[in-house]
């Protein structure tokens, strides 16, 4: 199956969860005593909290997703051609050898959102996930300020 269905599966329990908590939240509102009131207050707080999380990790996903179709549409995707071991590690060398590549493209063309959604994949790809988070989102806020058309 899929990786997007079992995200959608995931982002469902999620939900579930989240209701959940809610309820019991509104529960101990309703009762009452200070500290059951406290701590409805706080669960909802919490569920807010993570309502809000989750709601920006999936528009992140879909902004980044579309990215990839342009690029897609464009035939400019960065391909996966980094080895891996059996276990999914990446071949270090050329991983580290992808990453100067689309690094240099990056510094070359430094205002086209292309270039970083590109090192944002060879950051992911070296397992840096964090700094291909950060580049993905400069790649994305580009893409949005350029003018329609």
């Amino acid at each position: 199956m899929s990786s997007k269905f079992w995200t959608f599966v995931m982002i469902g329990l999620v939900v579930i969860v989240m209701a959940g908590a809610a309820i019991s939240g509104v529960r101990f509102l309703r009762v009452d005593d200070t500290v059951a009131r406290l701590l409805g207050a706080g669960t909802l707080l919490l569920v807010a909290l993570g309502a809000w999380f989750l709601w920006h990790a999936i528009a992140f996903g879909a902004r980044t997703e579309r990215l990839g179709k342009i690029l897609e549409s464009e035939g400019a995707l960065p391909e996966d051609t980094v080895e891996r071991s059996p276990a999914g590690r990446p071949n270090r060398e050329q991983a580290d050898e992808q990453f100067e590549r689309f690094k240099a493209e990056a510094e070359a063309a430094p205002q086209d959102w292309r270039v970083w959604y590109r090192l944002a994949y060879a950051y992911d790809v070296a397992g840096d996930r964090a700094r291909a988070r950060q580049t993905m989102k400069k790649a994305i806020d580009m893409h949005r300020s350029q003018p329609a058309g």
